[in-house]
């Protein structure tokens, strides 16, 4: 049986320091959603989010990226990013603007910092994926 390690150098990194942070934050937006008893869909965004997440950070962190060549793993990651940014948009815009209880609130507020977190994960993510392509074949002749 083919044993996992651990990337340490990845939790360390910028690029993973982020995503524990996403984690940790679309965890403190689920709580405040669930305990606020927020519309179902608050809740439902903030742990789909906090689900999705953790598994791309044990993907980096197991190095399963690398075994499972399969997929473009950056790009797919970027995709998630996205796409979470955007409902996360609409969903804690909703959230603040209602305003039903000081939960929800909170809960939109940590929401769209959230957002802003799914943002520079994007751009970090994209910077790696114009670094890793191939230099040789565009490089200028002389």
């Amino acid at each position: 049986m083919a044993r996992l390690e651990l990337d340490r150098a990845f939790a360390r990194s910028p690029r993973g320091a982020l995503k524990i942070a996403r984690v940790l934050l679309a965890l403190a937006t689920f709580l405040c959603f669930v305990a606020s008893n927020a519309h179902e869909a608050y809740a439902a965004l903030a742990g789909l989010e906090m689900g999705i997440t953790l598994l791309f950070l044990l993907l980096y962190l197991l190095k399963l990226d690398a075994k499972m060549r399969w997929l473009f793993w950056p790009l797919a990651d970027i995709f998630n990013s996205v796409i979470a940014a955007l409902f996360l948009l609409v969903v804690c815009l909703f959230a603040v603007i209602v305003k039903s209880n000081k939960g929800t609130l909170a809960g939109g507020v940590l929401g769209l910092i959230l957002l802003v977190l799914c943002v520079v994960d994007t751009v970090l993510l994209c910077k790696k994926i114009s670094l890793a392509r191939p230099r040789g074949r565009n490089a200028p002749t002389r």
